[in-house]
């Protein structure tokens, strides 16, 4: 361990620029364009493009441009504050919820690191304006004074850190391919019904024939009006499998928050698959006196406000009013349950109601219908696809462990406190 103290210098110096995007409100079009980036496009150090992504034309992308280079950081300054994206190329029009900094006398992956810092982060919401949204001034970012080792010192702190992400990145990438493989055999098996089939053994088996292709036998099944195979069901989840609404203790009740160890999840987190952290933690007694169920790992988890976002549970883990969990049984597992629910996204999301908060119930999901198959086509389907959860499982845990690790070495590495060997 080390004390070293670094001089600090603030960030107008350290910079070319520092400012923020487009106050107006420009032109919009519906389909291809510009994106229009604000704070909430800004994600774990990229620019994130989504289908609720506004866009500009060609005129509005020149009347609006600024000129980025790789020594570019963009940062959210209203209500997420301190959400960090280094500048990839994109062309992209930025707006006001975001602002820009351009690194001069400093290396811009240090700099994305020290941002992350949590005593950084609170300075940010501390010198913030505004009570219900925050907001950060570029003066205030001006303002800001970074510890400055020498650039030696920098670029080996920033490629400690650049590793551990280099790591996490790679196992989401794997984890994409795999979730990705994993819904594809699902809609395989059990939307198109071409799982490979012995029909001289009648019976599910790898070297087999596509079923419906090789003219399996299909049966009209008057609640789905569409043909399924014959001798498989159909039911709804509710009756299939138990399902509970969440709930959220009383934040006015110390005794359900504080020195807790249960986990709580909010529906924003759905939006991680899997689930094997939370933000937030409740107490036994707060789960006791509230509408939370814990619900067990392996649990499928389902936003129902908003955006309709299924997850699998890695975590015992208790939820809020805005999430429906749906638990395993004895002949559906989670990677059935899943992926039936990925693929009836779109359904789900047609039947919200409300204007401000568009929503489903519970009733919904427990009213949804499902094809049960036969028990030897299931087995034959989690020798599958059960590896392969596993595996999804078990490198999201790995990442957890690798933000734990960076969050654990980042105030040491950045205030003096440990060095790295030359």
């Amino acid at each position: 361990m080390s004390n070293i103290v670094w001089p600090k210098k603030p960030l107008s110096i350290l910079t070319s620029k520092i400012g923020d995007g487009i106050h107006g409100t420009p032109i919009y079009v519906e389909t291809g364009g510009f994106p229009f980036v604000n704070g909430n496009n800004l994600k774990q150090g990229a620019i994130v493009i989504t289908e609720d992504t506004k866009r500009v034309d060609q005129e509005e992308f020149e009347k609006y441009f600024i000129e980025f280079d790789e020594n570019t950081l963009f940062m959210s300054i209203n209500g997420t504050l301190g959400s960090l994206a280094k500048y990839n190329g994109e062309e992209i029009i930025l707006g006001k919820s975001a602002a820009y900094i351009k690194c001069k006398g400093i290396n811009i992956d240090y700099l994305y690191y020290y941002l992350q810092l949590k005593e950084v982060k609170n300075q940010m919401w501390n010198i913030a304006t505004g009570s219900t949204i925050k907001n950060l001034s570029l003066a205030s970012i001006r303002e800001l004074e970074v510890p400055v080792p020498s650039g030696d010192i920098q670029t080996k702190i920033a490629q400690v850190f650049s590793v551990i992400d280099a790591k996490i990145e790679l196992n989401n990438r794997i984890n994409a391919e795999l979730e990705a493989m994993a819904k594809t055999l699902y809609d395989y098996w059990f939307v198109q019904f071409d799982f490979p089939f012995d029909f001289a053994q009648g019976k599910p088996a790898t070297n087999g024939k596509p079923y419906k292709s090789s003219g399996g036998k299909m049966a009209y099944n008057p609640i789905l009006k569409r043909e399924i195979p014959e001798e498989w069901e159909t039911t709804t989840v509710g009756k299939i499998a138990k399902t509970a609404l969440g709930g959220t203790p009383s934040t006015e009740v110390d005794d359900y928050w504080e020195n807790a160890d249960i986990p709580w999840l909010s529906s924003a987190e759905t939006a991680s698959f899997p689930v094997v952290g939370s933000e937030q933690k409740i107490t036994q007694k707060g789960l006791e006196d509230s509408a939370a169920t814990l619900l067990p790992k392996g649990t499928v988890v389902i936003s129902i406000v908003r955006y309709i976002r299924p997850s699998i549970l890695g975590i015992d883990a208790a939820t809020n009013q805005s999430v429906v969990g749906i638990k395993e049984c004895s002949r559906l597992k989670s990677s059935f349950i899943y992926p039936y629910f990925c693929s009836e996204v779109p359904r789900l999301m047609g039947l919200r109601t409300g204007a401000q908060q568009p929503h489903i119930n519970k009733r919904v999901i427990d009213e949804s219908p499902i094809v049960l198959p036969t028990d030897c086509v299931l087995e034959e389907y989690y020798k599958k696809l059960d590896p392969i959860y596993e595996q999804i499982m078990t490198l999201a845990f790995e990442n957890y462990k690798l933000i734990e690790l960076r969050e654990w070495l980042l105030p040491m590495l950045m205030n003096g406190q440990v060095t790295i060997k030359q």
